[in-house]
């Protein structure tokens, strides 16, 4: 017999009833733009706006606005949750398991757990994208390596090469943690 792939949709699960509305939990509503609350994160060049976390989720999913200059993208890595992405303005270069593709605004795509990647802005021109985490959790790990900076589109300071080791270091040392592995570059 078979086992279906989808292990973890809610079709492979038992029918039961549904449980009630949990009225602990309300609705949430992130202005990017506009709400000076959320927590704008500079990364490795990048600036990511938390626009859900897990905490607005039941940690089900993380929900991130990525501000990428141009040359902007992380380095090769891995983690053990899905990750999906939705160009909202340009375009990026993906590397899925050694393979290169263009990926365009409008489109989305999915990243497997477990499957190494990276992405980057090989334009000469600001890439915007939104970001989803499944459980969440990543959110969690951008907030302890990154930096507060005041908007979705602002800067993070460029560090000097001792602030850039360390930043590795902490990075490398916090990421198991977070159900990373940040991988050597090719």
């Amino acid at each position: 017999m078979n086992t279906p792939m989808n292990t973890h949709s809610i079709l492979s699960q038992a029918i039961s009833p549904l449980p009630p509305d949990d009225l602990r939990r309300g609705l949430t509503v992130a202005r990017p733009s506009e709400d000076s609350e959320l927590p704008h994160i500079g990364l490795v060049g990048d600036t990511y706006t938390i626009l859900l976390s897990g905490d607005d989720t039941d940690g089900r999913y993380c929900l991130i606005d990525m501000h990428l200059p141009p040359g902007g993208g992380p380095g090769p890595h891995r983690h053990d949750f899905e990750e999906s992405f939705t160009l909202l303005e340009g375009e990026i270069e993906v590397t899925f398991r050694g393979v290169k593709s263009v990926v365009r605004a409008g489109e989305t795509l999915n990243i497997p757990a477990n499957a190494p990647h990276q992405f980057h802005n090989v334009t000469g021109y600001p890439v915007r994208l939104l970001c989803l985490c499944a459980p969440s959790g990543q959110e969690a790990f951008f907030e302890a390596v990154g930096v507060r900076v005041a908007t979705r589109t602002t800067a993070p300071p460029k560090p000097d090469a001792a602030a850039q080791a360390a930043f590795l270091a902490k990075a490398e040392a916090l990421a198991p943690q977070y159900r990373t592995e940040l991988l050597p570059h090719a």
